[in-house]
């Protein structure tokens, strides 16, 4: 039987612990490496946004927001600095219902467009799809593409707020963090202290109003380490590609960070020398905009399989 770690209950939140990832929490679980586990999640509003509220309802009201808590830390069994955290997604449970919104200050256009004001809009979720309703009343299906948005490790010695994304993971947006990959992150404290949230139903690239269908969800996890082996920024790995995930501002070293550690992974697992693999990136690699909403900014570097296992 899988068992399953639940989420805090909502009176419990402690902003200074659920919406941080460091080493200053005690783990509230410990899984084992080769486990699967079926982990509870809170939206990125801390379960305050429900139909009958919205964001600004919310804060008019006084109700105390949880911004983008995690489930965690979790303790991994034998993890240690210098080992590589693999966590392979298996499946996300979505419920019938999302939220998108606009927060005044947040978001890729603030100031661009005008001065933003407050906005909530609920998707229905059905069938794999994903209703949302456009203000003259159409109604407008996009497929569901569950991913988890804020997803990561213990920093070495300080606590970054869950909206953050960095090398230890975070708050990456990557839309690629999905049920059939697997996820690669750096490991700099005993035990990993790894934590999750902020699932999303769907997003587009960017995340450009600062929110995606924004959902509370139930994710089923494996946990393996790579002992030994040190990364310096998040990876993902899917059955076609491998894939680096780094943030930065401006928009331009992150995709810089995102090609040098593409660099060094092809060098170190596939043989190719740097200056080789940096040629052939030029050529094959491709790359997206993950989110350019939050402190710093992330883009995922792409290669396909096929190119590494080179022919004589």
């Amino acid at each position: 039987m899988v068992r399953r770690i639940e989420r805090k209950p909502w009176e419990d939140l402690d902003p200074m612990r659920d919406s941080t990832l460091g080493p200053y929490t005690p783990p509230i679980a410990t899984v084992r490496p080769g486990e699967v586990v079926e982990i509870e999640t809170w939206d990125a509003f801390g379960g305050v946004v429900v139909p009958g509220q919205t964001y600004a309802e919310a804060v008019a009201r006084g109700i105390k927001l949880h911004v983008n808590p995690v489930t965690g830390p979790i303790e991994v069994e034998g993890a240690e600095p210098g080992d590589t955290l693999v966590v392979e997604i298996l499946d996300i449970e979505l419920p019938e219902r999302g939220a998108t919104a606009i927060i005044p200050g947040f978001g890729a256009l603030e100031g661009w467009l005008r001065q933003l004001e407050p906005r909530t809009k609920f998707s229905r979720i059905s069938g794999g799809k994903v209703v949302y309703v456009a203000d003259g009343g159409e109604a407008v299906e996009i497929d569901v593409a569950p991913f988890i948005g804020t997803i990561g490790v213990s920093p070495e010695s300080e606590a970054i707020t869950t909206i953050s994304p960095g090398p230890h993971g975070g708050n990456m947006d990557c839309p690629d963090v999905r049920p059939g990959n697997r996820l690669m992150l750096p490991v700099s404290r005993p035990g990993a202290l790894f934590g999750l949230g902020d699932v999303h139903a769907v997003q587009g690239d960017g995340e450009i109003c600062g929110t995606a269908v924004e959902v509370p969800a139930v994710v089923t996890l494996r946990f393996d380490i790579l002992k030994g082996r040190r990364i310096g920024w998040p990876r993902v790995e899917s059955e076609e590609e491998i894939m680096t995930v780094c943030s930065a501002r401006p928009l331009e070293d992150a995709a810089r960070l995102a090609y040098r550690e593409l660099v060094d992974w092809m060098a170190a697992d596939y043989g190719w020398n740097r200056m080789d693999a940096y040629m052939f990136l030029s050529l094959a690699a491709r790359a997206r905009i993950a989110q350019i909403v939050d402190p710093l900014y992330t883009v995922v570097a792409k290669l396909p399989k096929r190119y590494l296992e080179r022919q004589a």
